[in-house]
Order: C-alpha cells, then sequence, then structure tokens
C-alpha cells in the first residue's frame, strides 16, 4: 500500500518553501503528495510549478484590529473546513505537515478531527497565531529555536529547524563567480533583502558600495524592479532582482552575507555556515528581531538594527570577515542543520497511525 502525505502552508513564500524542501525526501521514502492551499495565496504557483497536485480551499484571516471582513472571514474558515474535509475523507492521507499560515488552520483541524496525524512547523521564534489555533490538533510541533520549545507544549514541542531545499546544498563556488563574473582575488560579500527587496539595505550598500569595493566583490539580490541602473557598469558590483536556480552557487561563492532575518532565510545561513549580518525587518509583529537575537546569542550572527546600518556597515562587514571562522565554528556545533532527516522520522513514525474514518 502506498503512504500518502498531505502538505499544507501559504500565504507568504515563507509557509511553503520548507514543504517543497521536503519533496524529494518524501517521493525518495515513496509517499504519494498533495497539497491543500488557498485559491490565491502565493503557494498554488509555487506549488503547481513544482507539479504537486494542488486542491484549493476557502481561508480567512485572523485579525487582532477591526476590518469589516472580520465578520466574513469566519464563514469562509468553516466553509474551508468542511472543503478540507471532504478533500481528506476522499484522499485518505497517512499523516498532514502544516507549514503554518492561516490556510492550514481548517486544514488541520478537519484532519485530526478525522484520526489523521497532524505535524505542524512553526519558524519563528514566537508561535504565530495560525500556529496557535492548530496546536492543540497537532501530534508534534517542530521548530526552529531552543526558545519556542517552552512556548509550546511539553509533549508535542521538537526542534528541528527548518527543511533546506538540497540544490542550494549542492552549489558550486566556482560556478557562482563565473556566473557574477567575479574572480578569486577578492572575497565576496551577498547581499539579501528578500523578494521584494529591503530599501535600507538597499540604500546603503549602495551608498557604500565604493568603500566595500576595496575589499570585497558584493553580489546585491536587491529584489523586484529595485535594480539600479546607474550601478550596473561598477566592476565588481552586481545586482540581481531575484535568483532561481543560481542561488546555491551564489550561496556556495559567498565568504559573508547581509541579509533580513526572515526564518528561512536566516536557517539556509546556518546549513550552509555562512558567516552573517542580520538587520531585521523594522516593522511587523517584531519576529525577525526575535530571531536576530537568537542566532546572535548563539554566536551565529552580528545583530544590526536597520536604523543603525547606515553607519555602521562597512565596519561591521570588516569586522564579520575577520572573525568569520568563529562564526562558522559556532553554526558546526547546531543539531538544526540535519532538520529534514529529524522532520523525516517524524513522518514516517506517525504513518499509518490514524485512528479513526
Amino acid at each position: 500500500m502506498s503512504k500518502k502525505i498531505v502538505l499544507t502552508g501559504g500565504g507568504t513564500a515563507g509557509h511553503v518553501t520548507p514543504n517543497l524542501a521536503l519533496v524529494p525526501s518524501l517521493q525518495e521514502a515513496g509517499y504519494e503528495i498533495q497539497y491543500i492551499g488557498s485559491f490565491t495565496g502565493i503557494e498554488k504557483k509555487l506549488v503547481e510549478e513544482c507539479g504537486i497536485p494542488y486542491t484549493a480551499v476557502e481561508t480567512g484571516k485572523f485579525r487582532r484590529y477591526f476590518d469589516p471582513k472580520n465578520f466574513s472571514d469566519p464563514f469562509r474558515v468553516v466553509k474551508g473546513f468542511f472543503q478540507a474535509r471532504r478533500f481528506l475523507k476522499q484522499f485518505r492521507p497517512d499523516v498532514v505537515f502544516s507549514k503554518g499560515g492561516y490556510v492550514s488552520v481548517p486544514v488541520v483541524q478537519a484532519a485530526s478531527l478525522l484520526g489523521i496525524p497532524c505535524i505542524c512547523h512553526e519558524s519563528d521564534m514566537t508561535p504565530g497565531l495560525a500556529n496557535r489555533l492548530c496546536a492543540p490538533f497537532a501530534k508534534k510541533i517542530c521548530c526552529n529555536f531552543p526558545e519556542t520549545v517552552k512556548d509550546l507544549p511539553a509533549d508535542k514541542a521538537v526542534l528541528t529547524g527548518t527543511p533546506i531545499r538540497g540544490e542550494l546544498l549542492r552549489g558550486s563556488r566556482r560556478a557562482g563567480l563565473s556566473f557574477c563574473g567575479f574572480d578569486d582575488n577578492k572575497p565576496v560579500l551577498m547581499v539579501i533583502g528578500g523578494s521584494l527587496g529591503a530599501a535600507s539595505i538597499n540604500k546603503t550598500v549602495r551608498d557604500n558600495i565604493h568603500a566595500l569595493l576595496q575589499d570585497f566583490q558584493v553580489v546585491h539580490i536587491c529584489g523586484k524592479d529595485k535594480v539600479d541602473n546607474l550601478m550596473l557598469t561598477i566592476p565588481g558590483y552586481r545586482q540581481f532582482e531575484y535568483i532561481g536556480e543560481e542561488l546555491g552557487d551564489l550561496y556556495a561563492m559567498a565568504d559573508i552575507v547581509v541579509s533580513r532575518a526572515g526564518a528561512n532565510v536566516i536557517c539556509e545561513l546556518l546549513a550552509l555556515k555562512k558567516p552573517n549580518i542580520l538587520v531585521p525587518l523594522p516593522t511587523g509583529r517584531g519576529d525577525q528581531k526575535l530571531n536576530a537575537r537568537s542566532f546572535e546569542q548563539r554566536g551565529y550572527s552580528i545583530y544590526v538594527d536597520d536604523d543603525a546600518l547606515p553607519d555602521v556597515l562597512v565596519d561591521k562587514v570588516h569586522e564579520l570577515y575577520r572573525d568569520r571562522n568563529k562564526y562558522i565554528a559556532a553554526m558546526s556545533t547546531s543539531s538544526q542543520i540535519s532538520s529534514t532527516a529529524i522532520i523525516m522520522d517524524l513522518i514516517n513514525r506517525y504513518t499509518g497511525n490514524q485512528t479513526s474514518d
């Protein structure tokens, strides 16, 4: 009998890419995979591009502020619950793995009530609302940070880290240098602002580019429509809106990295043992600041506040490069770099453990 799994999660790429990182291991282990997401979230495009069968259900946002949709969204969530329940009864998966986001709530609740074991994953330091709503229905809750364990039910928390796409681990430094037109004469600084870019990081890097280029070559992933056309011909400085399949090569090429502190990217940096400066997003619920502080305290990263960046970037980059071996050594002690294996062990453990129809 074939093994079956449903993956769920969406709303942002961060709720999807770790699921997709598990796909090769799941396929190798013989699982038939289906994905449940929303009708309009980014997950639909990302999952379908990977050739995974996709089913959409209704979902609503759980807002903590007044919005007219607060009156209609609960009905959408209820509808999503029954849609998910209908699909799960037809497909009959052995287990559900949820990466969070609002779409996961009706899926996890429906699965649990059907006796299907659910494993959830929380990327950030503090559990988001969706995962807190899913927690009572989950068998286990995976997390990235030791600090998160205390915020989860003691019998459910498992420190795993985040699954990393295998291709990122197989990058070629030589291919990265060739792709960027760089050489081996200077170390490489990689700057990552996220898929939409980070205006403050982009501006600070460009304002200091000549100082940085004295000692480094700089590859700058600056976000959609954020390339500065006036700086395209500066030797040793390459800009890209977005990097797809070459990302593993650029990581392999990079000696040090400046980045935002989203959970997925920092787990990539940890798995690849890349010394880094983290500049958390200054807005939002503060999870990036907590993520970055945790990595700083464990000796993996240098933390820099967004508003301090313009004054300290060049000095911090040089400090990071000088002490890079210290950060590599600290990251090498982490157990989170084998996250896929730990999560696959959990999934296999619960496969076949349904308790009812």
